[in-house]
């Protein structure tokens, strides 16, 4: 078995090998990784994701390029996990006794890769100004603040956006924590997701979308305390983007209670129509808002704009990403993967879905799912914030009557 609470009370077979804190550190390393990848490919594409996040361009030519860097930092944060997991595997040789009692390897392996993230590693060539700035403003974000546009805002929605997918993993952190730290308890044993109390880690969980709503009402406000715009018009987009993020309080209370009445064993068929009701409006949607706010695609517009001929079906006009059949594969991504909790609904999908490998396959799929949704959504912002989706160099030396590679893709 792989590690059913009910069925299998031991440390699971999954376990064994890949313990909880492992599988943390894990997602986190590979976030680093994403983010060079989406720096990479977007600058490809010419697109400039340092100018719309307000990071520092490079001053000189000769200087490595952003993701060049993002590398570095993801390449020394796996190597420092892969000695530490090759260590785990000869001490313990997946004996559960052994397994446990060296809880502490993992938990150093997490102690170091978050120290990778502050000490200055100049003489390894990582520069230190971008791990500076996440921390700074992951600071802010933590409280649910938001940078003026001039000072990064929107490198301030990304970050909590990407924390809003990372929920629970962050969890997940916690509760290697609380049972790293609980007397007798072992971070590599049997995950107890009711470590620290019923509700804690449920409430933990809350908090990302606490922050994104947060964040939604100060753009709300900002709005309405200046002129009128007809261009952000009275502030009613922020507060429905502040509902959708409220949308996900339901989902996780009602699944917190689900959980707690089928251990004292009371009835939860109105508890279970009413998370189905939950999951269904939340993932429908931030469906709806990926594809019609934050990809400003047509899909869900009015007939006569959808199927406009000045951009292919359900699309826009300026797709710089890829073709168009690459946008229509990612919507039917995005929707697949925000619908991962229906595998719940099937009795015999439901048995495997609390295994800590399923568990981990879930997060890992989110996560993609927002990794995928930073390309798009960072297309997105570049086309608003210029007039050609070009940057300034393109601008002052293309011949616009010249399709090449670098250019966007239209039919």
């Amino acid at each position: 078995m792989d590690g059913d609470p009910v069925v299998e009370p031991e440390l699971d077979s999954f376990s064994l090998t890949f313990p909880l804190p492992y599988r943390v550190a894990f997602i986190l390393i590979l976030a680093v990784w994403g983010w060079g990848l989406n720096l990479h490919f977007l600058h490809i594409r010419k697109i400039d994701v340092p100018s719309l996040i307000r990071y520092p361009g490079r001053s000189s030519p000769t200087q490595l390029p952003h993701h060049h860097s993002t590398y570095r930092l993801a390449t020394l944060l796996s190597l420092s996990s892969a000695l530490s997991i090759l260590a785990f595997w000869l001490l313990t040789r997946r004996d559960p006794k052994r397994v446990i009692d060296y809880d502490w390897i993992p938990m150093t392996n997490l102690a170091v890769t978050a120290a990778l993230f502050v000490l200055p590693l100049r003489r390894l060539s990582v520069s230190h100004s971008g791990r500076r700035r996440l921390l700074a403003t992951l600071r802010r974000v933590s409280v649910g603040g938001l940078a003026e546009a001039k000072d990064g805002k929107f490198g301030d929605i990304l970050l909590a956006d990407v924390l809003t997918s990372y929920a629970k993993v962050l969890g997940d952190l916690f509760i290697c924590l609380c049972m790293f730290f609980t007397r007798n308890g072992s971070a590599t044993d049997r995950p107890d997701r009711g470590c620290g109390g019923t509700y804690l880690v449920p409430l933990l969980l809350t908090i990302p979308s606490a922050i994104r709503l947060r964040q939604c009402l100060i753009e709300y406000l900002r709005v309405r305390n200046s002129p009128f715009k007809e261009s952000t018009g009275w502030g009613g987009q922020h507060l429905a983007n502040a509902t959708k993020y409220s949308t996900a309080f339901p989902v996780i209370i009602l699944n917190a209670m689900l959980r707690n009445a089928n251990t004292n064993g009371t009835s939860t068929t109105g508890l279970y129509r009413a998370w189905i009701a939950a999951c269904l409006f939340n993932s429908l949607y931030s469906f709806y808002w990926d594809v019609a706010k934050d990809w400003d695609l047509t899909l869900f517009a009015e007939a006569q704009k959808r199927n406009s001929p000045d951009h292919p079906f359900g699309l826009r006009r300026r797709l710089l990403i890829h073709k168009p059949v690459v946008y229509y594969f990612v919507i039917a991504l995005d929707l697949a993967l925000r619908c991962t909790w229906m595998i719940k609904l099937h009795p015999r999908l439901n048995t495997i879905s609390d295994f800590e490998s399923s568990i981990f396959l879930i997060e890992s799929c989110e996560v993609f799912r927002r990794w995928v949704w930073i390309f798009f959504r960072v297309e997105t912002e570049w086309i608003r914030n210029t007039s050609t989706g070009l940057g300034v160099d393109d601008i002052l030396m293309s011949n616009f009557n010249t399709r090449n590679e670098d250019e966007e893709y239209v039919d």
